[in-house]
């Protein structure tokens, strides 16, 4: 079946958080995609919305096997069914494990920059951000072991949250690099909550590798925090899934989320799950080779049209880092300045953590959305004088 990604859905007046612009505006900004989910899953929905009465639910074994499924057959780990613990969302359970898996004042290491909501599951519960800065160098970031090492070994450090693969840069951390950070947190006593919600969004051709997958340290010592709404853009039914292997340490998280109650499903988190995970390949295939076309097209647009902007290179995710480092302006200023003269909405790279000189795009959007986004850069742009 082929499916439409070039169809414009008019999101105004759904209170979209992305649409909630001005008239004229173009949001490239907040992670959700502006296509229609799969079929599969909307038929689903459907289904459930027709029984008409949408009471208290349980989570019943069709779930595991959906999630036991996918990461067997997609990614070639095989999780088993006790490991896995339903919850609201990717940040209720980062949340909920900084407050059960540390104590007020410790430090927990990030690896800047990251996805900016880290920030606020640390800070917003008393304990502190220990920013580790990636090294960048000609487009690429790479991890200074000796650095990391060292921030390890800091005995306030009790926690490390991984973006795999990482946001906003769009790298797939390679098996390597996962086992030398799994084997630094483990001998430090550091729990890793892996955070791998962008998973299955990764170029055509390419695999990300989960970190539990890598070694018994990696397995036995971190949290995976995964689920369907990034990939087939469900944001807003609140589903996703903790996966703890360690025994004693799934303990843990499942009282954390029980205590916080995110560990119940609404009437149609479970179905959208199972019908994406078990009917969605096909439609998640060829939105992955869409939005691969569409990041080509950037590159192309930018290498022509706008050289000061530098594309770097992307694995993974549907989000773009752009460095704008050749004009001299806090990205806070220029992402300001862009909104200001065009109406197109980036993220400034400043709330990630190392990023004053770069802009966050976001091309999970039709062809047509992401060349009116760059013909507006281009004007925004050509009013800077350098």
């Amino acid at each position: 079946m082929k499916y439409d990604f070039d169809e414009i859905i008019d999101r105004s007046k759904t209170n979209s958080l992305k649409w909630d612009i001005a008239d004229g505006e173009l949001p490239m900004w907040v992670a959700d995609m502006d296509f229609k989910t799969a079929p599969e899953i909307t038929e689903a929905i459907i289904n459930r919305a027709e029984h008409g009465v949408f009471g208290y639910s349980v989570v019943p074994d069709e779930w595991h096997e959906a999630y036991i499924g996918w990461w067997k057959n997609r990614h070639g780990i095989e999780y088993s069914k006790n490991e896995l613990i339903f919850s609201t969302g990717v940040i209720p359970i980062i949340s909920s494990c900084v407050r059960k898996l540390t104590t007020a004042g410790e430090n927990v290491l990030i690896m800047t920059p990251v996805y900016n909501i880290f920030f606020n599951c640390i800070k917003n519960n008393g304990r502190n951000v220990q920013e580790f800065s990636l090294d960048y160098s000609d487009g690429e970031y790479s991890i200074d072991w000796e650095k990391l090492e060292k921030a390890l070994s800091d005995p306030q450090t009790s926690l490390m949250l991984l973006c795999n693969p990482h946001n906003p840069i769009g790298k797939i951390w390679d098996r390597e690099t996962l086992a030398k950070i799994g084997e630094l947190a483990f001998d430090n006593g550091v729990t890793v909550i892996s955070d791998e919600i962008h998973c299955d969004i990764t170029d055509p051709g390419r695999e990300y590798v989960p970190f539990a997958s890598v070694s018994e340290k990696c397995r036995n010592n971190c949290v995976v925090c995964v689920s369907p709404t990034k990939a087939f853009n469900l944001a807003g039914l609140q589903t996703a899934a903790a996966i703890v292997p360690n025994a004693r340490l799934r303990h843990k998280v499942w009282r954390a989320l029980n205590t916080d109650e995110v560990a119940e499903p609404n009437a149609f988190a479970v179905q959208a799950a199972i019908a994406a995970f078990t009917e969605g390949g096909e439609w998640l295939d060829q939105l992955r080779q869409y939005i691969y076309e569409n990041k080509q097209l950037v590159g192309e647009f930018l290498e022509n049209n706008i050289p000061q902007i530098k594309l770097v290179p992307s694995e993974a995710t549907y989000l773009l880092w752009l460095d704008c480092s050749g004009f001299g302006m806090d990205s806070k200023e220029l992402a300001v300045h862009i909104r200001r003269e065009t109406g197109l909405f980036l993220s400034n790279g400043v709330q990630y953590g190392s990023g004053e000189n770069f802009l966050r795009m976001n091309v999970a959007c039709p062809k047509q959305i992401v060349l009116d986004g760059l013909e507006r850069l281009k004007r925004a742009v050509d009013m800077i004088k350098l």
